[in-house]
């Protein structure tokens, strides 16, 4: 494949955006780019400088730091690890006090701007797969490919909750419903770059389909693109 497009990946909270766009970027020999996991990395910064938490946030604190938010994505043992700065944070910013405070953070201006011009640069010459809930909106608008993925809300509860267990953090199925249905309302109706699906994009509900069948349905549309 000659020609290098970029490919936008939004949708809900535990549809597997990120699994299905890792597996596109390794099929394709393209970089991955989690944005997900981003936000989550801007949220524990903030949380351990004591700017935010469940019952608080401090908005002059956080744009105080906000220049010292670098983050960048590197292969450790072929897994694509999460960095603050030099500092591993992959395994951190799935516990749950990152994910109680990640929806709060991803609302504020600031923090966006800074982790958009981020995300641009990291995409700058294409050939990259990325995942998010602003993608096609916002980070890379002219997108060639954009996709928004979807599940019915039990299934993404239990495979989210069977994540989480399999990571040994504790939760109930009930928490982390209501953990997802809180993010999903946050996420869809922020005034910063909610949640939406673009009028160009292609929606993928994976409620019933196998990671090979809907990674085989993708790579099917790129090849459409792209053949000559």
């Amino acid at each position: 494949m000659k020609q290098r497009i970029t490919i936008a990946i939004d949708g809900f909270s535990a549809c597997g955006k990120s699994t299905l766009a890792k597996a596109v970027a390794a099929q394709l020999g393209y970089s991955f780019i989690d944005s997900g996991a981003m936000y989550r990395g801007a949220a524990l910064f903030f949380y351990r400088k004591g700017f935010v938490s469940e019952e608080h946030m401090d908005l002059k604190g956080i744009y105080s730091v906000i220049d010292q938010l670098t983050l960048s994505f590197r292969l450790i043992d072929d897994k694509n690890c999460l960095f603050l700065n030099d500092e591993n944070i992959d395994e951190e910013i799935r516990q749950a006090h990152v994910a109680a405070i990640v929806s709060k953070v991803a609302t504020i201006k600031a923090v966006r701007v800074q982790l958009v011009k981020q995300q641009q640069e990291m995409g700058r010459l294409g050939g990259i797969v990325m995942d998010g809930r602003d993608i096609g909106s916002v980070v890379f608008p002219n997108a060639e490919l954009k996709l928004f993925v979807t599940a019915n809300v039990d299934i993404r509860v239990k495979r989210r909750f069977d994540e989480l267990k399999e990571k040994g953090i504790p939760q109930t199925m009930d928490e982390v419903k209501e953990n997802l249905i809180q993010r999903d309302h946050v996420d869809s109706t922020r005034t910063e770059s909610p949640l939406v699906k673009v009028d160009d994009a292609l929606v993928l509900d994976n409620s019933f389909l196998s990671k090979d069948q809907q990674l085989n349905k993708v790579l099917n549309l790129v090849s459409e693109l792209i053949k000559p």
